[in-house]
C-alpha cells in the first residue's frame, strides 16, 4: 500500500496543484495472527473442543473482535437486529448465553454484534445468505466457499486513541472506546453456515427469516455447542492520508472537501479503486480549468484517505487533529466511497443542508441508463417522490458521516446500487475490476462518468457560487417531522406534570432566525464582498451548531442531535419516552446507539435530554441570527 501511496502523491504532484503533502498517523489496527488462526470447533458430549469445522476462508476476519474463547450452544437470529432478537426471545428462544448465527446484510457487523453483546450472547458468527445476493440466475454470484470481511467497532477512527489524533509521541490517556466489543465475532462462509444450520433444533423460523442454503431447514434453535477461539492481534501500523489542494480566490480559508479511500481488504475494485479513479480524473479536470484561467471562489482539498477499511481510520484521525480549524473552515465533504455498486438505482446519503442542491444537479445530469433523460427524470419516472427515492441517511461505516456528526460539517455520498439486490462482491477477495465490470454488463464506465459529472457539479457550485448554496432554513423541517413523533407521547408526558413545550419554542425560533438571514441576503447588495462573507459564514457553519456543546467529545465524540450517538440525540429521547407505555419493562437492546439499555422511564434522564435537545436547538437559532444584538427569540 506504500507504493499506491507514494503513485498517488506523484500523480497530484503532475498536475501543478498549489499544495501536496501527506498525513501520517500512528494507529491500532488489529490483523489475524500469523502463527495462530482463528478456530470454530464443535464441542463434544464432554463439554470439550471436537472436531474442527473449517474456515474455508481463514484470512478472513472481523477487526476489533474480542480474542479469547467462548463455548455455547447455536442460535439462528436472521440479521442480528435488535428486533431480530426481540422476536427470537419471545419465540422461545433465549439469546442470552449463546452463539448467534447470523446473516450479512441490513446494518453494519458492529451493529450486529453490539446488538448480540446487548442481549447477553457470548458471540456472533456472520454469513452470506444467498437469498440476500441476486436471484437473478444470469447475475454473477459470490461463491458458497467466501467469507465477507467487516470490522466490529462501533465507531470510527482509532479505537484505542478515543477522541484523540493518532499522530506519532502523542501522549494518549489509558482509555479504549467504548464502542469496541466485549464479544468476538468471526466470518464464515455460506458453506459452513449451511453445515451448522442442519444441526439446529427447535422451532422453524418465520417465513421472513428463511433464507436460499440448500437444504438448510432454518430452525432457530439452540443446536450443538460450539468453541469460537479468536486469536486477532493488535498492530501499530502507519497509514497516510494524501491532500491536494487548489487555492480559492476570495475566501481561500473557506475549503470544500472531496475524498475517496484508498486501501481495500481484498482488490477492492468497487470499494476503494472506482472512488479513486474518480478522484484523480476530478483533480485533471479542474486542474487543467484552472490552467485556462478558472479560479475557484473557495478552496478545493482533495483527499484519499489510508485505513479507511477498518472504520474510517484516516478521515476520523484527520478530522480529529484538526477539529478545531475545520469547523470554522470546511464548507462541505464530499465522499467517492462506494460510488459504482451497480446501475440501477441512485442513492445519496446526505445531510439534509445539500438536499435542494442535489435535486438541482440531478437535473443537469444525463442518466447513465436511460438515453435522453436526466437522471433527475429517471428517478421520478419510478417514483414521484424523488426525495423518498433517492435520499438516505448517513450511515456511520461512511467517511462521511464523521465529518457530519462528529465534525458538524455537512456531507454526502453517492451511489449507484442494484435494483434488487447489493453487490455481492463487496468486502471478499472478489471484488475484482472483472467481476465489477461483469455485474454491471459492461457499464462500469458509463456510470463512473456520471458520478464524476454529479461530483463536478456539486464541487463548482459550492466553491464558485458566491453565496453557499445550503438550505439553512431546512432544520426546521427537520425539526418539524420529529415534532410529530413526540407529540405522540404529550398525553403521557402531561400526566405526570411534563411538557414539550421548550422544543416546541425552539423551534420556532430556529425558523424565525432563518426567514430572517434569508430577507437580509435577498435585500443585500451581492457586490458587497464583506457582507457576502458574513453571509456565507453564518450558513457554513449551521451543521456544525447542531453538535451538542453539552457532551464531551471525548465521552460523546458524534454529538449531532439529529445523526449523532448517545442520550443527548432526539432518538435517544425518543426511545426513552417509549418506555411510557412500556412501564418498566425495558428490555435490553432496544435502547438507541452508544445509550446503555434503560430499565424503564426515568424522570431525571428525561429532563436532562430534553434540556440537552432544547438547548442545543436554541443554540442554533441564536447563532443563524446573527450578532447578539439582532438575536429576537421568544424564549
Amino acid at each position: 500500500m506504500a507504493a499506491l501511496a507514494q503513485d498517488f502523491r506523484a500523480e497530484l504532484s503532475r498536475q501543478k496543484l498549489d499544495h501536496v503533502w501527506t498525513d501520517t498517523h500512528y494507529v491500532g489496527l488489529q490483523f489475524p495472527h500469523p502463527n495462530h488462526p482463528n478456530t470454530l470447533h464443535w464441542v463434544d458430549e464432554s463439554g470439550s473442543a471436537g472436531e474442527q469445522l473449517p474456515l474455508e476462508d481463514p484470512d478472513v476476519y472481523c477487526p476489533y473482535s474480542a480474542t479469547g474463547n467462548v463455548t455455547g450452544e447455536l442460535v439462528y437470529a436472521h440479521y442480528g437486529r435488535p428486533e431480530d432478537l426481540q422476536d427470537l426471545r419471545a419465540r422461545g428462544v433465549e439469546p442470552a448465553g449463546r452463539l448467534l448465527l447470523v446473516r450479512v446484510g441490513m446494518i453494519s457487523f458492529a451493529q450486529k454484534v453490539a446488538s448480540a453483546q446487548d442481549f447477553g450472547a457470548r458471540g456472533v458468527l456472520i454469513y452470506p445468505d444467498p437469498a440476500d445476493l441476486s436471484p437473478d440466475t444470469h447475475k454473477l454470484g459470490l461463491s458458497s466457499h467466501r467469507a465477507v470481511y467487516g470490522h466490529v467497532h462501533m465507531g470510527t477512527g482509532d479505537p484505542y486513541t478515543p477522541g484523540f489524533p493518532s499522530f506519532n509521541q502523542t501522549q494518549f490517556p489509558p482509555v479504549q472506546s467504548s464502542g469496541l466489543p466485549r464479544i468476538p465475532a468471526q466470518p464464515i462462509s455460506a458453506d459452513i453456515a449451511s453445515r451448522l444450520l442442519r444441526k439446529l433444533e427447535g422451532p422453524v423460523a418465520p417465513q421472513e427469516w428463511q433464507g436460499h442454503l440448500p437444504e438448510s431447514p432454518y430452525h432457530l434453535g439452540p443446536g450443538p455447542g460450539l468453541h469460537l477461539n479468536i486469536n486477532n492481534r493488535r498492530a501499530a501500523t502507519p497509514i497516510s492520508n494524501i491532500f491536494g489542494c487548489i487555492e480559492g480566490r476570495s475566501e481561500p480559508d473557506h475549503y470544500v472537501v472531496i475524498g475517496a479511500q484508498r486501501d481495500a481488504w481484498g482488490p477492492g475494485a468497487a470499494k476503494s479503486a472506482v472512488g479513486t479513479a474518480i478522484l484523480l480524473e476530478l483533480v485533471r479536470t479542474i486542474s487543467s480549468m484552472v490552467s485556462n484561467g478558472f479560479r475557484p471562489r473557495r478552496s478545493l482539498l482533495f483527499i484519499s484517505w489510508d485505513g479507511g477499511d477498518f472504520g474510517s481510520v484516516g478521515s476520523m484521525e484527520w478530522l480529529e487533529g484538526y477539529l478545531s480549524v475545520l469547523h470554522l473552515k470546511a464548507v462541505v465533504y464530499v465522499s467517492l466511497d462506494n460510488a459504482v455498486l451497480g446501475d440501477d438505482r441512485f442513492h445519496a446519503k446526505t445531510s439534509p443542508l445539500l438536499i435542494n442542491l442535489i435535486k438541482n444537479i440531478l437535473k443537469q445530469v444525463d442518466s447513465p441508463n436511460q438515453s435522453g433523460q436526466t437522471l433527475y427524470e429517471q428517478v421520478v419516472f419510478t417514483n414521484p417522490s424523488w426525495d423518498a427515492e433517492v435520499i438516505r441517511p448517513l450511515p456511520m461505516d461512511s467517511s462521511a458521516y464523521s465529518f457530519t456528526a462528529f465534525a458538524g460539517v455537512p456531507a454526502v455520498e453517492f451511489s449507484f446500487m442494484e435494483d434488487d439486490q447489493t453487490y455481492p462482491f463487496l468486502h471478499t477477495k472478489e471484488d475484482t475490476y472483472g467481476n465489477l465490470h461483469a455485474a454491471l454488463r459492461g457499464r462500469l464506465p458509463a456510470v463512473a462518468r456520471t458520478v464524476a459529472l454529479l461530483a463536478g457539479q456539486l464541487l463548482i457550485r459550492l466553491s464558485h457560487d458566491h453565496l453557499l448554496p445550503l438550505d439553512f432554513g431546512c432544520y426546521g423541517d427537520v425539526v418539524l417531522r420529529h415534532i410529530g413523533r413526540l407529540n405522540e407521547f404529550s398525553g403521557d408526558l402531561k400526566a405526570r406534570g411534563l411538557t414539550l413545550q421548550w422544543v416546541y419554542s425552539a423551534r420556532g425560533d430556529y425558523i424565525r432566525a432563518a426567514e430572517k438571514l434569508r430577507k437580509e441576503i435577498y435585500s443585500s447588495e451581492e457586490s458587497d464582498e464583506r457582507l457576502t462573507r458574513m453571509y456565507n459564514v453564518r450558513i457554513m457553519r449551521v451543521e456544525f451548531y447542531f453538535l451538542s456543546q453539552y457532551v464531551s467529545p471525548a465521552d460523546s465524540p458524534f454529538r449531532h442531535i439529529f445523526l449523532g450517538r448517545g442520550d443527548h440525540t432526539l432518538s435517544a429521547l425518543l426511545d426513552h419516552l417509549q418506555l411510557l407505555r412500556k412501564g418498566d419493562s425495558g428490555a435490553p437492546g432496544v435502547s438507541s446507539p452508544g445509550v446503555e439499555p434503560s430499565l424503564g422511564f426515568q424522570e431525571s434522564r428525561f429532563r436532562r435530554q430534553l434540556a440537552l435537545l432544547t438547548w442545543t436547538l436554541q443554540g442554533a437559532a441564536n447563532a443563524l441570527g446573527g450578532d447578539l444584538w439582532n438575536i429576537d427569540n421568544n424564549f
